[in-house]
């Protein structure tokens, strides 16, 4: 049997008894994932790229908060920046 961290069995107490909520946003986050899914099985051409290995740890920690793998994250990135879609932050 995995070994949950308390974090980790917080959360499964709380589905278990009922007391988790769908988030307000859930259908929104599920389309935005499934966009990302249908792409990643349309790639047909591969790149290679150099970057500083902060940036990759960046990307990296990036992807894994929105529960995607970073080359995905980066594939998303890229598309929204080709179909003019990606806006900077005012900061």
């Amino acid at each position: 049997m995995i070994k949950l961290d308390q974090e980790e069995n917080e959360i499964l107490e709380a589905f278990e008894s009922g007391n988790i909520k769908q988030a307000r946003n859930a259908d929104e986050t599920q389309k935005r994932h499934k966009e990302y899914a249908k792409a990643m099985l349309q790639k047909d051409a591969r790149i290679n790229i150099r970057l500083p290995s902060k940036d990759l740890r960046g990307l990296q920690k990036r992807a894994l908060s929105e529960g995607i793998p970073y080359q995905t994250l980066v594939a998303s990135i890229l598309h929204k920046y080709v179909e003019g879609r990606l806006h900077e932050n005012g900061s």
